[in-house]
């Protein structure tokens, strides 16, 4: 029987300092591979120079992490808001929402929403399903803070990071303390596959047991 968690907290976001997008994703490349080695084994190769050569303009941060891995090769629950994506598939995501934003008047925030359906200076860099986590490049003090954009809603900031490095930071910090990650706390399966689940005392996922991480 899974226990529950003794004094979990729950990470704020932007909590942890970050470092480089390299050294971070150094940080979970070690931590997937010595316990939850089915979904490391998914990561892609890092992007190359060719990979890169597509029709948008990614942020240097952004780029740092497509360049340590671009994207994965199958599905799995990497991370807690979504799955990175590859540099096209950024591309096709941004360019599909671009073209439903202009068949109903998406790019206007309606009453009583803040945030319309998207923006052109809004970057998917990882997909939930249809449901993409953004980098916002807007300009203004908020420039490269993460949010989501709904398939079927507007974008949505109110449970952001400052950046990607803070996002990603935020994520390994959870795995080595089991630590919830914006109400995602993370679990590994019989699988040897981490797995991220919401509430901090989840048992069974798919009738098999869910293991709490080791925690530090």
């Amino acid at each position: 029987m899974v226990k529950p968690y003794p004094a979990i907290r729950e990470t704020r976001r932007g909590s942890v300092q970050p470092v480089s997008i390299t050294a971070t994703w150094s940080r979970l490349d070690v931590w997937l591979a010595q316990h939850a080695p089915a979904t490391y084994a998914v990561l892609a190769p890092p992007a190359t120079d060719a990979d890169l050569r597509i029709d948008l303009e990614l942020p240097p941060e952004l780029i740092e992490s497509l360049r340590c891995h671009n994207g994965v090769t199958a599905w799995a629950n990497l991370l807690p808001e979504a799955l990175p994506s590859s540099a096209a598939q950024i591309a096709e995501n941004w360019q599909l929402r671009m073209d439903l934003a202009g068949d109903f008047d998406g790019f206007v925030a309606h009453q009583p929403e803040s945030e319309p359906y998207w923006h052109p200076a809004w970057i998917p860099w990882a997909d939930g399903d249809g449901d993409l986590q953004i980098i916002d490049l807007r300009p203004g003090p908020t420039h490269g803070r993460l949010g989501m954009a709904a398939h079927d809603g507007t974008g949505d900031f109110t449970a952001s990071w400052p950046d990607l490095t803070s996002y990603l930071s935020d994520v390994v910090d959870s795995l080595h303390h089991g630590t919830g990650v914006n109400g995602w706390y993370p679990y590994l399966t019989t699988h040897q596959e981490l797995w991220w689940d919401r509430g901090p005392d989840q048992q069974t996922v798919n009738d098999e047991p869910l293991i709490r991480v080791p925690r530090n």
